[in-house]
This record gives structure tokens, sequence and C-alpha cells, in this order.
């Protein structure tokens, strides 16, 4: 039987997972009475709540078409920079890759750096311009700037006579030309099967096993699940292993117990084995991790791993000290929360785990505050209660001159063109230079600038005031510059509650003229807890527990019911963002809280004289 290897890529929104979910339709993988869902592959609580890809998956196809029955296993990718990791380490298990381009939007700021990865490794990839059927695509406009863009990345001859192939992924068709009507994706499948090689690796079929683990999962039955491509040899069920780490260093022995090989949407055990050049999960060791090479006894040497971009952002998290602490979460000792940390940064190659100078407290480094933000809402959800600090960026030093490095962004916004005006002044005020600007239809403007990844911290919430909710912010890290200097951030001051006890509608009520509030009547507060957002720039302790003073005179209009405006509730991420380097996020499993680092107000007076 014939063998494809594929991963699927593009930037956030591009229609990957709709696209994978035609193909999986349109292969016969579901029977005729079979309930499908939407989006198959984001089988993640969080992917279907955000609706975003987070986890690269695999799954495979069987297709009868020109060339025969042909297996075709496709990995479908996160789009958002932030779980960029992801990508770079599957993209070394497969032969090919389709790039989704959407026909309306363009080439992304993500766009160039899957690309970029997937031509690094001497891929040739597939363009196929995606939503074409949208009311404002420009498919031959799309087609000009991707070549470009091949271009730009440096791309071989070879990889610059890439194929194209226009698609709706929402309504399952693909079609080689826009004036010959399809109403299925067998060209796709056709263009996969003729246009992307067949496994390298199938030739090592005769030689002793080696597979370079590249995902890692648990499995309450099976315990640790290690999937990658099988580089030589046979994976079969009882044969004797080895892990080795990078540098050839024997991390443990063991047999394997269980293959199981992606069959549609399900992992099903194989019997008699996985060969050379076919994607297989192996469970039976217990310390082997992503990037180790699990081989026969007979070999010594390690499969070289893809090395990954280092975290830009980090952020510490700490045992939650509040006087709330404990009272929602199960989870709440450090050393459990060391456990679990460490556990993601072990399957999470973009994320970094280092223990904190501070006591009970981890300083955890990722791609993104999306990332970061991800992680504690899984630990949330789990039992865990923890304390984040405001996320920081990860600077550099340049060995030759010393010099202090940053992080820098590339960033594409797309918005009215009433507003871009306000965009282009905040962000330059940020230290953002302006690196292009041109209409993209529609009445919207496209602005491509070049920023420092602090400047863009706790700005989302800022951009989709300014721009009315209609604006949308993209955003990759590009490279290290020297450092920018100061950025002004002048974010309003906050009410911060002077003692312990329950809200009162009346106290709240009083406080609403001074500001916007966090929390509604009769919630728990502490002395030090942040319950609102001031309308002037400094910090105000004030009492929101205060009650009505009761009388037994009866006086008109005295006795009428308190009305108080809804509270603005921030979510994980934009409490995240909101934050200031003097403040915490309380994150447990029911509340997410905001608070001053140090809670007592006389303390907090003495430590600003002190910094300053």
């Amino acid at each position: 039987m014939n063998l494809r290897n594929i991963a699927i890529i593009a930037h956030v929104d591009h229609g990957k997972t709709t696209l994978v979910d035609a193909l999986l339709a349109q292969s016969g993988v579901f029977r005729a009475n079979e309930a499908t869902v939407e989006r198959a592959m984001d089988s993640n609580d969080q992917e279907r709540e955000r609706g975003i890809t987070i986890l690269a998956k695999c799954t495979s196809v069987l297709w009868h078409g020109k060339a025969g029955e042909t297996r075709i296993n496709i990995i479908d990718t996160p789009g958002h920079a932030d779980f960029g990791g992801e990508v770079e380490r599957i993209l070394g298990m497969v032969d090919g890759c389709v790039i989704l381009i959407d026909a309306e939007e363009g080439v992304m700021p993500q766009t160039k750096f899957v690309l970029g990865k997937a031509l690094k490794l001497g891929l040739r990839p597939i363009l196929c311009i995606n939503k074409v059927d949208r009311p404002h695509a420009d498919p031959d406009r799309v087609h000009n700037e991707a070549f470009d863009l091949f271009a730009a990345m440096g791309a071989s001859d070879e990889q610059l006579d890439f194929p194209h192939i226009y698609a709706s992924g929402k309504n399952g068709w693909a079609t080689m030309d826009l004036n010959t009507p399809s109403d299925n994706l067998a060209p796709l499948f056709d263009l996969i099967v003729e246009h992307v090689p067949a496994p390298a690796v199938q030739k090592n079929v005769d030689q002793p096993f080696q597979m370079l683990s590249v995902l890692i999962e648990s499995d309450p039955f099976l315990g640790r699940l290690l999937t990658g491509r099988v580089q030589s040899g046979k994976a079969v069920p009882g044969l004797a292993i080895k892990a080795l780490n990078r540098d050839g260093v024997e991390i443990e022995r063991g047999r394997i117990t269980k293959v199981l090989a992606f069959r549609g949407l399900k992992r099903q055990p194989i019997d008699e084995g996985t060969e050379a050049g076919d994607i297989c999960a192996i469970a039976g060791l217990s310390k082997a991790t992503v990037a180790d090479t699990l081989c026969d006894m007979s070999l010594d040497t390690a499969l070289p791993a893809q090395p990954i971009d280092p975290p830009t952002i980090s952020m510490t998290v700490s045992v939650n000290d509040s006087p709330l602490a404990g009272r929602e979460g199960t989870k709440v000792q450090s050393r459990v929360i060391r456990e679990r940390l460490l556990k993601e940064a072990e399957s999470n190659v973009a994320i970094r785990v280092t223990e904190s100078a501070e006591k009970d407290a981890f300083e955890v480094a990722g791609r993104g505050e999306l990332q970061l933000g991800v992680l504690i809402e899984n630990m949330r959800r789990e039992g865990f209660e923890v304390a984040i600090s405001r996320p920081r960026v990860v600077f550099k030093t340049d060995e030759e001159t010393g010099e202090k490095m940053e992080p820098i962004e590339d960033v594409v916004i797309d918005v009215d063109e009433e507003f871009t005006g306000i965009v282009i002044e905040k962000l330059s005020a940020r230290k953002a230079e302006l690196k292009d600007m041109a209409p993209s239809g529609a009445g919207k403007q496209r602005v491509v600038l070049k920023a420092p990844s602090r400047s863009l911290i706790g700005y989302q919430g800022e951009f989709l005031t300014d721009t009315r909710g209609s604006g949308v912010l993209n955003r990759v890290f590009s490279h290290y510059e020297g450092y920018k200097g100061l950025i002004d951030q002048n974010r309003k001051g906050v009410l911060v509650s002077n003692s312990d006890g329950e809200t009162a509608s009346y106290a709240l009520w009083n406080l609403e003229e001074r500001g916007v509030m966090f929390v509604g009547a009769g919630e728990k507060t502490y002395m030090g807890m942040i319950i609102g957002e001031n309308s002037r720039s400094d910090d105000l302790d004030v009492n929101p527990m205060k009650a009505k003073q009761l009388t037994n005179v009866r006086a008109s209009g005295k006795d009428e019911a308190v009305r108080l405006t809804p509270p603005r509730r921030p979510t994980l991420e934009q409490a995240i963002a909101y934050i200031e380097d003097d403040e915490l996020v309380e994150v447990t499993p029911k509340s997410i809280r905001l608070r001053k680092k140090e809670l007592n107000p006389s303390f907090r007076k003495k430590r600003v004289k002190v910094d300053a």
C-alpha cells in the first residue's frame, strides 16, 4: 500500500481543522449512520471552548484515487504563534505539507513562521488557497503574495515550483481551476498523493528498530504514550528497546507493550506492528520523553531532534497565600504545583520551568500570554490554586558587545479606517515602528509594525476598546534587538480593599463614582484585594463592607433599593495582562481575583518609599 505523511499548517483561523473534518468525511472514515461533530480534531475542552487548536494531533485516512489505495497520515497543527513549538516538533515526522492561506486575509505573520520552518526542513509545500467562496476573496492576489513570501523566505527553485489548489474547507470542495467547479475534495487528495513523496525511510525496514519521540501523552490504562515516525525497522509488541537522550546517553530500558496506529479518529492496537515510514504511538516506557530516541538494544546513536525556538515571555507561578487560600482548590502545596509544572515542561518543549529565588515560587517561560494562560486554566480545572505574577519578557545579552537584547515581534493589524490613527499613535508611543500600511478591502486597513514584545503585554484590551471590538491583531516573534528603553504604559490606578469581610451593596454603590467595580455585592474580599479600577492614576484604599446606617426615623427617598452596575469580571488572560509588577492574580477552580503582592497597606506605602 502507498503511504504519505503530511502536515496541515497555516495562520490561526484559516480553516485547517475544518478542512481536516471534510477530508475525514469524504475518505469514508465515518459510517453513514455515525454522528459527526464539527472540528472533530479539537478534542480538548479548551480547544472546543476557544475555537482554536492548541495541540498537534494525528489522524489517518485511506484514499482510493488515481494512484490506487493510499494511506495518508494527516497532522493537524495549531495556528497561534504561542503554540509554535507544536508545529516545530511535528514537521520532522512528515514528508510534505499543505499550507493554507485565507483567500480574503492573505499572508499573515504565522503563515510566515510555519512556512519558514517547512522550507528549512526541505519540504516542498502545496499551497491551498482556502475560503475562496468568501465575499471579498481575492485568490489571485493571495497567490502572488504567497509566491513573494516563498521567494523572501529563501525557497529553492524546486520549492518555488509549488502546486496550488483552490478550496472551500467548510463546503468540502477543491479545484485546480476556479473555472472548473467541483463538489468534493478528490483533486486535493490526488494532488497530495502525486506531489508528496513516499517516506524515504521505508527502505530501512530490514534494519534494527529506531524512532524519534515527537509527541507525549498519558493514558490511564497504558501509561506513557510516545508518538513518532518509525525511522527504521518495525515497531512490534514485545520488542526489547531502550531510550537515548539527544546526547546518546541511555535513559531506560523496557519492552513495547502496545503499538497503536492512527486509523481515522481512533488509535487502534496493531499486533503485527508498524513498519518504517508509518506514524504510531508506543507504550511501555516510563521515563522517555519528547526528543528522545527509542531504538533496538543493539543501537547506540541518537537521532537528531529539531531545535526549538527559545521562550520569550516568563511569569512567576507561586503558592496561593491569600486569606482565602485553600477554600476552593484541593491542590495547593508547592510540591504538587512543582510536579505539575515539570510534567507540562516535559510534554511541551516550548515551555521551560525553573525554581525561583523566592520561596515556593517557580519561573515558567513560554511563547506568549495565551500559551501561559492555557496552562494555568488547565491547572485551575484540575483543582490547583496558584498566584501568578505579571508576564515579563525574557532578555538576552549579546555575547560580542554585552548589549541587553529584547524580543521583537512582527505585528499585523486589520482595522476599520477610522481607527487607524489611534492604533498607530498608541503603538508608536510603545516604541513600535510602522513598516507598511495599505487598504485590505471592505473599508479596512492593514497595518504592519515591528514592536518589542513587552510593549504588547496588556495592550489587547486597550486595542479592542480603541477599535470598538472590530480590530484583529496578529503577532509572531521575529528576532532579538537592542533594548529600546523604558516604555510608558500608563494604566489607571486600582481600588484596593482595606479590610476583610463581605462586600455590601451600599458601599459598592457609593464607590461606583470612583471607578469600575470588579466584584459584586455579597462576595468575600480581604485586605489588599483589588476590587475595581480607579478613575484616576493613583491607587486608592477603600472600604467595600461599609453598610448603610440604620435609624428609626423615616425620610422620603431614603428607603429606595440600591441598584448596582454589573461588575466587570476579567477573564484569566485579561487579568494576567492587566496587573502591574506589584500585583498578582489569584487563580482558584471557582474564582479569579486580583490582589496586591503586599496585602497590608502600611507596608505597601513603605515599599514605595524604599523603591523611590
